[in-house]
């Protein structure tokens, strides 16, 4: 079975519209820590980023930031990133990109803006190439993923998508199924299981 140590995390530096966008991070935040996982995120102390870090840290648990320099004082100060237990300033995008993917152990997605979308894709990508077999995780908080899931199978249906058994993300509607649903795959990827999409129905 392969082991689960760290979970990134990602989701936008800002609040959102969404009322229950911020609690849905702080959620998780909690989930991690209750579950002995590290959380692994873009460093950010404001928005959805922030809660997710205030949920694990306020309960116990680990928090590795990765910030670009350029960063620190749009998303997070110097004074507000002592917080966190393990923090890296990096000098650039995608030094910050690799090093949260060399780092993590499973992906999830969260609401978030043109960045987090990148980032996921990016994931997923590289899924679809075989350069990993992490988990990731679409936190469909109140339906926010549904236009990017549509593409997807829009692509799918048009002959974009290939490789197919290796781009198999799992979507969950509510927070409580991202731990679970991350070892269910994780589990399954070791013995050579195909995973679906349906895996969360069978929690």
């Amino acid at each position: 079975m392969t082991i689960v140590k760290s979970v990134c995390v990602y989701c936008g530096s800002s609040s959102g519209s969404n009322g229950s966008f911020m609690g849905a991070g702080y959620e998780l935040g909690q989930a991690l820590a209750a579950a002995g996982l590290r959380l692994v995120y873009g460093g950010g102390t404001k928005g959805i980023m922030g809660a997710v870090a205030a949920g694990c840290l306020e309960n116990g648990g680990s928090v590795t930031g990765i910030i670009p320099r350029f960063l620190m004082n749009r998303e997070a100060t110097a004074q507000e990133l002592q917080s966190l237990d393990d923090l890296i300033v990096t000098e650039d995008m995608h030094q910050r990109k690799h090093l949260m993917f060399d780092r993590s152990d499973a992906f999830v997605a969260l609401p978030g803006g043109i960045g987090t979308l990148e980032e996921i894709v990016e994931i997923m990508t590289w899924a679809q190439l075989g350069r990993h077999r992490k988990p990731i995780v679409f936190a469909n908080i109140d339906g926010f993923w549904d236009p990017m899931l549509q593409l997807i199978d829009h692509m799918k249906a048009e002959g974009f998508v290939h490789s197919q058994h290796r781009l198999k993300p799992l979507i969950v509607d509510r927070v409580a199924d991202v731990v679970p649903a991350i070892r269910e795959t994780a589990a399954r990827l070791a013995d050579g299981e195909a995973v679906d999409r349906s895996v969360i129905d069978r929690l």
